[in-house]
């Protein structure tokens, strides 16, 4: 799996909510609405999710195992600190 291209788009909001990203995939599919979100440990992403009708989110779109996980996160995380230093 390559990831081709990152976009980050800030929110200027108060809240947790920092950006949204999307990223594309092999160059031939996008995953939209990636959360970066501010917690209590720093930053992390949050997959795209919609809620059930017991209330409860559940990921649309997310990696099978950790290491896809991780790498994702890091990849996504690093292009947000770059654009924050431009």
């Amino acid at each position: 799996m390559n990831i081709n291209d990152i976009r980050i788009r800030k929110i200027d909001k108060e809240g947790k909510l920092r950006a949204v990203a999307s990223i594309t995939i092999d160059g031939v599919f996008v995953v939209h609405d990636i959360k970066i979100i501010e917690g209590d440990k720093g930053l992390f992403i949050a997959m795209p999710s919609k809620k059930g009708l017991d209330g409860e989110y559940r990921d649309i779109a997310h990696p099978i195992d950790q290491a896809t996980r991780e790498m994702l996160s890091s990849m996504i995380l690093e292009a947000y600190d770059k654009q924050q230093s431009e």
